[in-house]
Parts: structure tokens; sequence; C-alpha cells
């Protein structure tokens, strides 16, 4: 015979709210509650998302709230960048919106070359709009800023001496 187990009783905890504490959003428990003061603090959201070109990667968050800058690995766009076409590359998503000064946006961007980071950041920051109002995706993707550029360096093959290139033949 099979044995039954006991059910369990689900006792369900109440907090009571007090008038200056504000409930989380839906995403964390519904038991837990911030002051006003901490709420404030933690109102630093962000809206997050990725760019990628060749083996570039740009980790993009935008702030709606803070100081209006654009930061690449900790410096101003403009001394990371150093070249004038990177750096309107860089921040031609924001400005097609219309949108660049009006948030605070940071950017960690790793690997490949400059060129490669400039337009990772411009993928990011185009991706990362669409987060943030979807009404942008149909002008961003006309321009093709949403689009990742899948042109990668192709790996080298045994037997070669790059991708396709091969040693030199020699008859005797």
């Amino acid at each position: 015979m099979i044995k039954e187990k006991p059910k369990k009783e689900v006792v369900k905890k109440v907090k009571k709210v007090e008038e200056n504490q504000i409930p989380l959003e839906a995403e964390n428990e519904g038991d837990d509650f911030l002051n006003e003061k901490e709420l404030a603090l933690r109102s630093d959201r962000y809206f997050e998302a990725v760019g990628r070109r060749k083996t570039a990667v740009a980790r993009v968050r935008l702030f709606t709230k803070g100081d209006k800058d654009f930061l690449v690995n900790g410096k101003p766009y403009k001394e990371y960048f150093v070249l004038r076409d990177d750096q309107e590359t860089a921040v031609s998503s924001m400005e097609k919106m219309k949108c660049f000064g009006k948030f605070r946006v940071t950017v960690i961007v790793r690997g490949g070359g400059r060129n490669a980071q400039a337009e990772a950041v411009r993928h990011g920051t185009a991706r990362v709009l669409v987060d943030f109002n979807n009404n942008f995706k149909k002008r961003l993707r006309k321009v093709g800023y949403l689009t990742r550029d899948p042109r990668m360096r192709e790996r080298k093959k045994f037997g070669l001496k790059r991708a396709r290139k091969s040693p030199q033949w020699a008859k005797r």
C-alpha cells in the first residue's frame, strides 16, 4: 500500500503596511517593503542591453535619473574614442532618436578594435532605446542600427597558413 504524506498547512505572512512604506514591484516577494528614503536611494533603475560587432561586446545601461553623460569604460566617450568617426558612430543611435543628453548611459565594452567597439556601442544603445520605448524600433531598424553585423574573421584551418592561404606549392 502507498502511504499518504500528511499535507502541510500553508500559512501566509501578512505585514502591516504603514503610511511611510511603499511596496516593491512584483518581481520581489510580496512581503518586502521599503521606506520612501530607501526607495529614493534604490530608484537608480536602468535598462540594459548588449551590442556586438565582430569580437567586441558592449554592455549598455541607460539610467533615467542622474547626470546626463555618456561613459565608456568609466571615461567620457570622447576620451575613450579618440577618432571623430568612432565618436559619431558610438552615439549615432542616440542622436537619431534625439535622446543624446537626456539619459545617463554607461557602457562596458571589451574585445575587438576601436572601430568594432564603437559599432558594438551603437548596436547596444539602439537595443536599449528599444527596451526603453518600443516606438523607436521602426526608425532604428530602418537605419540598420538594430541589425548585428555578422561579418567575423574566419578561423584558421589546419594545414593552411591562414583561413584560406595555403603553403607554397613546389613541384620538386
